[in-house]
Parts: structure tokens; C-alpha cells; sequence
């Protein structure tokens, strides 16, 4: 949800100022497109899809998420030419920071975890451990995070029916991702 709004939002502007120019928006011509696939790939298997994750131990998710997040970072770098990939870039070295300094996973401090769920929701969650199986933060104290300002931080508002934590890198990729669709392809990719 952090990453399909601002994707939808920099189309739907960068489609809109294209067209009020009298020219058409295209995509971004990306480099390596398989780096992303390939990256997110165990991410789903180990992390998002329940019938897989409950046959593997957390190590092999936080694997999933390590190695998807460094693809995903050489995906950025590969394609460091195209608008805003400098600031996702920069969110993905925010959060695989955060990661690996964290036990492998992103960190979420109790006090967050508070305004997201209710006394008893929280009192089921075991500090030191994932939240649930299907995550990727884990529930620590406040001054047992490494790298805290980088943890899942913000909350989202109260108005969105979906509450859930972000991070800054969370916020750099948002961004990132946003100029690099309103952007779009330039007109001389096009023609390469």
C-alpha cells in the first residue's frame, strides 16, 4: 500500500501534465527488469503466501528479505539514470539498514505497535519475536533498536481503513517511486 499509491498517483498526474502538454506519458524504460522479479519472488513464497511461509523457519524469511532487498537496490543502481531511482535508493538502503541491523528483520518499537493495535491485540505479541508469520517488522523495545529513526516509525492516519507502520526508507521510496512515474520515459529512451 506505501508503494501502489504514490506508483498510481505519479501515473495518473504524469499521464494528465503529458497529455495537457499534447504529448503522450509512457512507462519508464527500466534496465534489468528481472532483478525485481527475481528479488521479490522468495520475498512472496516466505513472507506474503501462507501455505509456504508456515513450512519454513523465520531465518529463511529474513534470508527472503535480505536478498530481496539487496536485488532491489542493484535494480536501483543499475537504473540510477531514470528520475527518482537516487531516492529509492536511498529508501532501499534506509530499510536493508535497518534489516540487517535488526536481527534480519524491519524493527517495530512497542510504542509504534500501540497505536496500531488495541491493549489485548498487543499483549498477544511477543516482544523480540515477528509480529506474525506473514510480517516482515519485529517487536522490540524502543532502546533495543539499532538505527531507531530508520524503524517503522510512522503510523498511517487514522482515516485510511488499513492501519499499518512505515519507515523513512518507506517515505524515500514512496517519493522515489512517485517522480519516477509522473516522470516517465523521456522522449530520447523512447527512441534508443
Amino acid at each position: 500500500m506505501v508503494l501502489l499509491v504514490p506508483v498510481l498517483a505519479g501515473i495518473a498526474l504524469g499521464w494528465g501534465y503529458a497529455r495537457w502538454q499534447g504529448e503522450t506519458w509512457h512507462p519508464p524504460a527500466f534496465y534489468s527488469i528481472w532483478l525485481v522479479i527475481v528479488g521479490f519472488l522468495p520475498q512472496l513464497l516466505l513472507i506474503y503466501l501462507p501455505f509456504v511461509r508456515q513450512r519454513f523457519p523465520d531465518r529463511f524469511a529474513s534470508f527472503s528479505l535480505i536478498f530481496s532487498q539487496s536485488l532491489l537496490l542493484v535494480f536501483t543502481i543499475v537504473n540510477r539514470r531514470l528520475p527518482g531511482m537516487y531516492l529509492l535508493m536511498l529508501g532501499l538502503g534506509c530499510n536493508l539498514l535497518a534489516i540487517l541491523s535488526n536481527g534480519g528483520f524491519m524493527p517495530l518499537s512497542v510504542e509504534t505497535a500501540s497505536r496500531l493495535w488495541a491493549d489485548h491485540e498487543l499483549a498477544a505479541l511477543d516482544v523480540g519475536k515477528r509480529i506474525h508469520s506473514g510480517s516482515k517488522d519485529i517487536l522490540l523495545w524502543g532502546d533495543q533498536i539499532i538505527f531507531p529513526w530508520l524503524a517503522d516509525r510512522f503510523v498511517s492516519p487514522n482515516f485510511i481503513p488499513v492501519r499499518f507502520a512505515y519507515s523513512l526508507g518507506d517515505i524515500f521510496i514512496s517519493l522515489g517511486a512517485f517522480y519516477l512515474m509522473l516522470k516517465g520515459a523521456a522522449p530520447a529512451a523512447l527512441s534508443e
